[in-house]
């Protein structure tokens, strides 16, 4: 009795999918797809929101593209910009910050104060607020890592200690730009490129971003803070130092939000203790909204400018179009909960 054995299958050409392939990609929806895109590219989303709603805008205003216009959005963006900055550190850990309008608003009112009541040079009372920014960030930051609070419960009572302070400190006084030195007021300065008047804040702010960009892109702490956010207990069994890691994220988010306060005098030419009242949402507003996930380790920091620019454009525009101040306000939170179930869809397609 004879055997024949089955002639051997001839070897597929190079660079051709194997079954397995095949059938993976046949079976990917479209959504699967934009999801998997999405999640690559958290930024995308909000990107294309801004674009749309500069064009939509425009063609429902002429006005909306003028320089002038322009320059006021950017101006208006500066302050919850910077403020993002710090926001976006800290909810890419998993955590938030209810506090950022109040050391923003604690650290200017040290550095007017005490250029003008207590004739400190402006460099040291530059310096006195940054210290300020840090030593809040510092106090949540212990906070949260020694006793293993919740970042929203001690963020919550902080925020209404700072506002105290703030106020026992000031007297609710209100200092005016022309009483301050012109340092402190620099970064209302301006001058203009292609017809658009640029702020010096609006030029700080970008400097921020670029640093946190590298910070959080380039360098193992930047891995790190991702790392936290994503899983805290296996960042913890990688050898990572989780509560240095948290520690040092709201030490520097406090520093951002001092250069914020910076920023704010400038821009309204006073330091009083009611500025900024809206900055604590306003701030989570703009990162939600740039793809920075609230439950950590997912989001980009341009995001958050982008974030940042949506709002300011989607107000601006409003306005112009003559819609009620309500309205507005109804339009941000809607944008808020489709930022927030888009993420939670994207999350979803990535498990």
């Amino acid at each position: 009795m004879s055997y024949r054995t089955a002639p051997a299958a001839e070897p597929a050409p190079p660079g051709t999918p194997s079954r397995t392939t095949e059938d993976l990609l046949r079976n990917t929806t479209t959504g699967e797809r934009i999801q998997s895109v999405l999640h690559r590219y958290p930024a995308l989303s909000p990107a294309v929101v801004l674009v749309v709603a500069v064009v939509v805008f425009g063609f429902l205003n002429d006005r909306f593209w003028r320089p002038e216009n322009l320059s006021l959005i950017t101006q208006q963006v500066a302050v919850v910009g910077a403020l993002a900055i710090g926001q976006t550190l800290i909810i890419l850990t998993a955590g938030i910050d209810l506090s950022v309008g109040a050391i923003m608003v604690l650290s200017s009112m040290v550095m007017a104060q005490t250029a003008t009541n207590n004739g400190v040079p402006a460099v040291l009372a530059l310096l006195l607020a940054l210290f300020v920014g840090l030593a809040c960030g510092a106090l949540n930051g212990f906070l949260v890592t020694r006793f293993k609070l919740p970042p929203f419960i001690v963020t919550l009572g902080t925020l209404n200690i700072f506002i105290a302070l703030t106020l026992l400190y000031s007297h609710g006084a209100t200092v005016r730009g022309g009483e301050l030195p012109g340092l402190l007021t620099w970064t209302g300065s301006s001058f203009t490129v292609a017809g658009v008047r640029v702020t010096a804040g609006v030029v700080l702010m970008l400097l921020m971003y670029l640093v946190a960009a590298y910070a959080l892109g380039q360098t193992a702490w930047g891995r790190h803070v991702y790392a936290v956010g994503d899983d805290k207990e296996a960042a913890g069994l990688a050898g990572i130092k989780v509560g240095r890691v948290l520690f040092s994220v709201y030490l520097a988010a406090g520093a951002t939000f001092a250069l914020a306060g910076w920023i704010l005098v400038g821009r309204i030419n006073a330091a009083s203790p009611n500025a900024g009242a809206d900055a604590n949402l306003d701030s989570i507003t703009a990162v939600v909204i740039g793809g920075v996930s609230l439950f950590g380790g997912r989001g980009v920091i341009w995001g958050s400018l982008l974030g940042a620019l949506i709002v300011g454009v989607f107000r601006n525009g409003l306005s112009l179009a003559g819609v009620d101040q309500l309205y507005q306000t109804l339009t941000v939170g809607i944008l808020i909960i489709v930022a927030v179930s888009v993420d939670q869809w994207i999350r979803r397609g990535r498990a």
